[in-house]
């Protein structure tokens, strides 16, 4: 029997996919649901199991943009399976016949620059010039390069002097292509801005080297900073519901919940899975959730549903060192928070220089329906939870905020 193998639907409005690499040949035998294919859409990447045990025939190339139902391969469900490996054939013992070599009349035809050397104080003036004995044609004995040869020699502007000069051109991706589309539209579409601030860090390291051993001890996933600024973005959502709302047309979309977009680094770009109802969850929930789709974006397990939504999204470009940027708009949504690494620098605490961990915040939000007012004031209250994470994030009661 002959099983068309079609390609599913990977999410709502979605209907093309784009074949990323088979993962098995044309006429391997394959074990139901095993993966046979990497297939991007506009949103992930996913895995296509077969659907059934057999020989398996490629209708579709790696790179072909198929639509959602049209068949990509054939599987015949009654071909046995093939019992141990497959006998190596023996190579031909024949040698290969051997190539002439060319004659000196030959060689000489093909050469465009002389074939000889340059003398010592060619070599020197040429070095300064920045120039090779071959890019000049030699007037000495066997085409030796003399000295008056390379005095005369200019080298021609913008010619190459022996770097590598290649270059590759690669297919951008599905994804990658969604990606770059979005940005665009983000970047076109909306009065985007961004407003900065900078957080004193100390009050979280003091908390989390005080409990981190003892809650990573109790919970099985480690106390990160991610929880402080999801719970500090929970809190600041609320006091200005303006930042977690979109727009729909000539209306404004505000919403109840949070759901947090993090933005994470997978292996086919950036993923940007969502945190549900973060304002149900605890400290430990939130570095679950985190731990848990960070290894399925790692793994290449996201699926469209856990990237479809979000109202708001923080990015975390300091784990790769970003001092200071301004993080672009994740739409529909109106705001994106931006991390940023972590440094120990000297400010002025009660009239007096001290060295503390400082961080760059910025948010980046669409000025068509967030003010000034509220975007300062949205990442000043940022600022203050972490600043003043134990009253205003644990309610004077770390204990019992980290449950331990």
């Amino acid at each position: 029997m002959i099983l068309e193998m079609k390609v599913p639907s990977p999410g709502e409005s979605i209907t093309e996919v784009e074949i990323a690499e088979w993962l098995v040949a044309d006429g391997d035998y394959v074990e139901k649901d095993q993966a046979i294919a990497e297939v991007d859409s506009d949103k992930a990447t996913l895995e296509l199991p077969a659907e059934a045990s057999g020989t398996i025939t490629l209708k579709a190339e790696e790179g072909d943009a198929v639509a959602v139902g049209e068949v990509v391969c054939l599987i015949d469900t009654s071909a046995a399976k093939p019992e141990g490996d497959a006998p190596v054939k023996e190579e031909s013992k024949e040698e290969a016949p051997k190539q002439e070599a060319p004659k000196p009349a030959e060689v000489a035809e093909t050469k465009t620059y002389a074939t000889g050397t340059a003398s010592p104080a060619a070599k020197k003036i040429l070095a300064e010039k920045g120039m090779q004995a071959s890019e000049v044609t030699g007037t000495g004995k066997d085409g030796r390069v003399t000295k008056e040869d390379a005095v005369n020699a200019k080298p021609s502007m913008g010619t190459p002097t022996g770097g590598s000069r290649g270059e590759t051109r690669s297919k951008l991706s599905m994804l990658r292509r969604k990606v770059a589309e979005r940005l665009v539209s983000a970047k076109n579409e909306t009065a985007m801005l961004t407003t900065f601030n900078e957080a004193n860090m100390t009050p979280v390291f003091e908390l989390r080297n005080q409990y981190k051993e003892e809650f990573k001890a109790k919970h099985g996933v480690g106390l990160g900073f991610m929880s402080f600024f999801t719970l500090a973005v929970v809190r600041a959502l609320k006091e200005y519901p303006a930042v977690n709302s979109m727009i729909d047309g000539k209306e404004m979309i505000t919403y109840d919940f949070c759901d947090i977009s993090i933005a994470v680094s997978g292996p086919k770009g950036l993923m940007v899975p969502i945190i549900r109802n973060a304002e149900n969850l605890t400290f430990r929930g939130v570095e679950a959730e985190v731990k848990r789709l960070a290894l399925r974006a790692r793994d290449g397990q996201i699926t469209v549903d856990e990237m479809t939504g979000g109202t708001f999204t923080i990015s975390n470009g300091g784990v790769f060192g970003s001092m200071l940027s301004t993080p672009i708009i994740n739409p529909p949504q109106s705001g994106i928070l931006g991390m940023h690494n972590i440094i120990e620098r000297p400010i002025a605490v009660n009239g007096k220089v001290e060295i503390h961990p400082m961080m760059y915040l910025a948010l980046s939000y669409d000025h068509r329906i967030i003010d000034g007012r509220e975007s300062v004031g949205f990442l000043v209250a940022i600022k203050e939870a972490l600043e003043n994470p134990v009253e205003l994030l644990m309610d004077n009661d770390v204990k019992r905020a980290l449950e331990l």
